[in-house]
């Protein structure tokens, strides 16, 4: 499997605060049958040097392979929908067109429909990160799906359907799948203990709404395209 999503480089954000937390995520992502992590720093109120992502990310790497833990770190990030374009050309998924983007976690901007137009126009292909778990699309779905045009992909986290977030954030991932407005299960993992680098319970339970081979396409074949700046047909 490919997680697409996941805070595992150290002391950047929320996520690990030192590497040995990181190598650990790493492992706990292997025996999960997880073979390549996109690190995705939030990118908001401070922009990240890639200098110093891509240094962590060879760090990371070095100390992976030193310990036989087979997965490999690729570098993105997890930008903030209200920072203007210009300034994200740097922080694609692995140097691909595709790009995660958060929007507020309580609310959607009036204009969300232009700063995905907006982001589309600069070049990027923009995948909206864990809608499932916006308050305001918890109320209506129906928000994001008017949302999803173009090149417009969705995220969802493996932690929503499984029930982790609570039953509203479960209730419209489920929704969002059978509607087939997913095209992405991430881990959004952030530590070894409450949010772990686990997508196989995720993929189980999309596995019973939608099928196994559509199931895998959210955590293989779509991942491995956006690697690859791959075009993925989203409908």
């Amino acid at each position: 499997m490919i997680d697409l999503h996941c805070h595992i480089l150290p002391g950047i954000d929320d996520g690990p605060a030192e590497m040995q937390t990181s190598i650990e995520m790493a492992r706990i992502a292997a025996e999960d049958g997880i073979q390549t992590i996109v690190a995705a720093p939030h990118i908001k109120d401070i922009l990240h040097s890639t200098v110093m992502l891509d240094a962590l990310v060879s760090q990371l790497n070095f100390q992976l392979a030193s310990r036989n833990i087979p997965v490999k770190v690729l570098l993105g990030a997890d930008v903030f929908a209200l920072l203007s374009p210009s300034r994200l050309k740097n922080y694609t998924i692995n140097k691909s067109r595709y790009i995660l983007v958060e929007f507020p976690h309580t609310y959607l901007p009036n204009k969300s429909k232009e700063i995905l137009f907006s982001l589309a126009v600069n070049g990027f292909c923009p995948i909206i990160t864990h809608p499932e778990r916006n308050a305001a699309i918890i109320n209506r779905p129906d928000l994001l799906l008017d949302m999803l045009y173009g090149n417009v992909l969705v995220q969802i986290t493996a932690g929503s359907l499984t029930g982790d977030f609570g039953h509203d954030e479960q209730a419209c991932a489920c929704y969002l799948l059978k509607k087939g407005a997913v095209h992405f299960i991430a881990t959004d993992a952030h530590s070894t203990n409450s949010r772990r680098p686990i997508l196989s319970d995720g993929l189980m339970y999309a596995e019973k709404i939608i099928g196994m081979e559509k199931a895998m396409k959210l955590v293989w074949d779509n991942p491995y395209s956006v690697l690859n700046d791959e075009r993925i047909i989203p409908y």
